[in-house]
C-alpha cells in the first residue's frame, strides 16, 4: 500500500535522491519545510498524514499516517505556519503534464539548457524546477537556499532559473537564458529572458506565462465576480482529507479576481484583499508598486482596515529606507493620487520593521499590525 513520505532533507543532491526512491518504491513525497517550528513540523506531519520520514539519520515510520492513492506523486503543504495546514493532492500525470507544457513554452532543450534551483523545495516555485528537471531529463543543479554568490556562481546562458522578484533584484537577469518569476507582483519594465507567471499550489505551478495559458491550460472569468477559473491536466486531484475543489467541470475557482486585455490575463488580486472605499474598488498591489518608487520606502504592503466614514480606508505599512527619515503620508498620498486616483492614496501611514511575507515573498496582510 503506497505511503505518504515526509522528505526532511536540506535542498541538494541528497533531496532529489530521496525524491526519486519514494517515487520508485510507487509512495508520494511530502517535502517539509524545515524552517518550521517543531509544533508546526509536526501539526504538518500529523494533519497530513505522513507514515514515513526520511532525514538525515536514515528512514522512520511514523504513527497515524494513511495511505496515498495510487498515481499520488506529491502532496504540497500550504498555510502551514498560520492554520491548519492543507495538503494539495498532485498526481505522477499532473506533475508530469506541468512539465512538458511549461518547458515546451520556455523553448527549452534537455541537450542545451539545464535548471538550477534555489527555492525552497516545499513550495511549488521551488520544487517544480525540480520535477521538471526529472520528468524532461534537463541537467539539474539544487543549491541548499538562495544566497546570491552562490546563485550567481552557477549562472550561464544555458540555465533557466525560477525566481521571486526580491531574489530577481539580488541577482539580476542579464546572466541567465531565462528566469520564471513568481511570487509577488513582478516589477515593470522585464527583459524578454523574464517570464512572468500565475499558478498557486493546487495548479501545481505556473499555468499562466505572461498573461497567457500553457497549452491545454484554459482559463475563464466569473461573469459575476471576475474571479479566475483554472481548468487542465496540471490542477489537482483533491486535498489531502478528500475534499475536492473542482466543480462538475473541471474547473478550480482560485480566489484570484482577474480581467483579459489583449487577450492577456491580467491578475488584480485576491477577491478577499479587495478594498472597497467609498464605494470604490482599490487592489493592493498597483498602491504597492507605485508606493515602492518613492525613495523613502523600503517595503510596503497596502491592506483595508474598517473606516467609519469610507467603509473601509486604504492603509500604507512602510519599512522606512531610514528610519530617522521616514516618508510623509501626505508625500505617499500625492504619489499615487497622481498615477492611479485619489480615492486609492492612503489614509494612513504605519511604520513597521517588516513587512510579513511567504516563502516566496507575497505580502501576508491578515498579519499586519
Amino acid at each position: 500500500m503506497a505511503q505518504l513520505v515526509a522528505i526532511d532533507l536540506p535542498a541538494g543532491p541528497a533531496w532529489v535522491d530521496a525524491l526519486r526512491r519514494t517515487w520508485d518504491a510507487g509512495d508520494a513525497a511530502l517535502p517539509l519545510d524545515r524552517r518550521l517550528a517543531p509544533a508546526a513540523r509536526e501539526r504538518v506531519l500529523g494533519t497530513l498524514g505522513a507514515g514515513v520520514l526520511v532525514d538525515a539519520d536514515g528512514r522512520h515510520p511514523l504513527r497515524g499516517g494513511w495511505p496515498v492513492e495510487d498515481g499520488d506523486s506529491l502532496v504540497v503543504a500550504t498555510s502551514g505556519t498560520t492554520g491548519t495546514p492543507k495538503g494539495v493532492v498532485l498526481t505522477h500525470r499532473a506533475v508530469e503534464a506541468s512539465a512538458r507544457a511549461t518547458s515546451a513554452r520556455l523553448g527549452l532543450d534537455p541537450a542545451a539548457h539545464r535548471w538550477l534551483a534555489c527555492l525552497p523545495l516545499c513550495h511549488v516555485g521551488g520544487l517544480g524546477v525540480v520535477t521538471r528537471a526529472l520528468h524532461t531529463g534537463t541537467p539539474l543543479t539544487v543549491l541548499p537556499g538562495f544566497e546570491p554568490a552562490a546563485v550567481l556562481a552557477e549562472s550561464g546562458p544555458d540555465v533557466a532559473v525560477s525566481l521571486v522578484p526580491t531574489a530577481l533584484r539580488r541577482v539580476g537577469t542579464e546572466a541567465w537564458h531565462t528566469v520564471v518569476l513568481g511570487g509577488s507582483a513582478p516589477p515593470a519594465g522585464l527583459p524578454a529572458n523574464v517570464r512572468t507567471t500565475y499558478g498557486m499550489t493546487e495548479t501545481g505551478s505556473g499555468v499562466v506565462y505572461d498573461g497567457v495559458p500553457l497549452d491545454g491550460v484554459e482559463v475563464s472569468l466569473d461573469p459575476a465576480d471576475g474571479q479566475i477559473r483554472v481548468r487542465g491536466a496540471m490542477l489537482l486531484r483533491a486535498y489531502r482529507d478528500g475534499r475536492v475543489p473542482l466543480d462538475a467541470g473541471g474547473w478550480l475557482p482560485t480566489g484570484d479576481a482577474g480581467r483579459f486585455v489583449h487577450g492577456r490575463l491580467v491578475v488584480d488580486g485576491r477577491l478577499s484583499e479587495l478594498i472597497v472605499t467609498g464605494g470604490e474598488n482599490v487592489w493592493p498591489a498597483p498602491v504597492e508598486a507605485i508606493l515602492r518608487e518613492h525613495p523613502g520606502v523600503a517595503e510596503v504592503a497596502v491592506a483595508g482596515r474598517p473606516d467609519e466614514e469610507w467603509g473601509e480606508r486604504v492603509v500604507a505599512f512602510v519599512v522606512p529606507s531610514h528610519a530617522s527619515d521616514p516618508p510623509a503620508l501626505r508625500d505617499l498620498r500625492e504619489l499615487v493620487r497622481d498615477r492611479l486616483a485619489g480615492y486609492a492614496a492612503p489614509r494612513e501611514l504605519v511604520l513597521v520593521d517588516a513587512v510579513p511575507k511567504t516563502a516566496i515573498g507575497k505580502p501576508q496582510r491578515a498579519l499586519l499590525p
